[in-house]
């Protein structure tokens, strides 16, 4: 077992609490940042969702598209909004470490709780650049860090070994874990004091059941409130309950994904009339074909869609 030494990110067993949402990154009909509409959205995902904590300048929040300065003006926006009762964290993987630390930085001074780091892409570093990287922006800030494991985006997934390592690391506190391999992510709850958060939705109650503690959520844009539930019911002991909201919800957690996640909640979210706007090139908006698929798949969960 690795053990850390107390601090107050590690007293909690869920430093971020157990429901996260990817926010989604709400535009002008013209495309531009709509600050007013990501402070609505933030309230409505909080106050109506259930969510404890917010991701923002994710993947979902179509990151490699916004400049640097709109993603701090989002993070400043929402902390304005819901950081009394909400954390929010911060979006600042790149497949650059110094940009990684200076984007890790301006999320600090916008007001961000804390930092999501995403594996560098598209580069396929070894798991020695991979344990320098985080470290090296996990000693940037004070802010506790949630390492994102996405080999099927990053090209590159997070070893086992190399996890257990940086797991030392008195700021890295948490992973969102999109892997898809249970073994593994077993392995490491075992090992270590890492919080583990599934990032795929129709994993969260396996995820539970082998020692993660929540959800960094797509569907829970729509989805959260029964999330939580699910989640909550778990933790009580009613398992029974927690499987029937899994398979309640399992059309919509895995329907949200039929095409980019992104494109859809979009959609979903505009037609709620909830603020959303389209999406940057190069994602396309969603076509009328998707969007009456996605209302069979809400439908399915029993939820409506206009």
């Amino acid at each position: 077992m690795t053990h850390h030494p107390a601090n107050a990110d590690r007293a909690a067993p869920r430093p971020f609490g157990r429901l996260l949402t990817a926010m989604v990154t709400p535009f002008t009909p013209d495309g531009s940042l709509d600050l007013d509409g990501a402070a609505r959205l933030a309230a409505y995902l909080v106050d109506e969702q259930g969510n404890d904590a917010l991701v923002v300048n994710g993947t979902t929040g179509e990151s490699p598209t916004t400049t640097d300065g709109e993603k701090e003006h989002l993070v400043r926006t929402v902390v304005e909004t819901v950081g009394d009762r909400a954390q929010v964290v911060a979006g600042v993987g790149t497949n650059d470490t110094r940009h990684t630390i200076e984007l890790a930085g301006a999320a600090e001074k916008a007001g961000a709780h804390g930092l999501l780091v995403v594996t560098p892409y598209y580069s396929k570093p070894p798991q020695a650049g991979l344990i320098q990287h985080f470290t090296a922006v996990a000693d940037a800030t004070g802010l506790p860090v949630m390492l994102y494991d996405i080999p099927h985006r990053s090209g590159v997934p997070i070893a086992t070994e190399t996890l257990v390592r940086l797991a030392e690391h008195d700021r890295i506190v948490a992973v969102k874990d999109a892997k898809g391999d249970l073994i593994a992510t077993s392995s490491v709850t075992s090992r270590t004091d890492l919080a583990y958060y599934s990032g795929e939705d129709a994993l969260t109650l396996p995820a539970l059941a082998i020692g993660g503690v929540g959800l960094v959520g797509t569907s829970t844009h729509l989805t959260g409130a029964l999330t939580k539930q699910l989640i909550e019911a778990y933790d009580r002991g009613a398992t029974a309950e927690a499987l029937a909201l899994h398979r309640r919800l399992l059309p919509l957690f895995t329907g949200i994904f039929r095409t980019q996640g992104t494109i859809l909640v979009k959609a979903a979210l505009t037609a709620l009339g909830l603020p959303a706007g389209p999406v940057r090139p190069p994602l396309v908006d969603a076509t009328a074909d998707e969007i009456a698929q996605l209302r069979s798949d809400c439908a399915a969960a029993g939820l409506e869609l206009p």
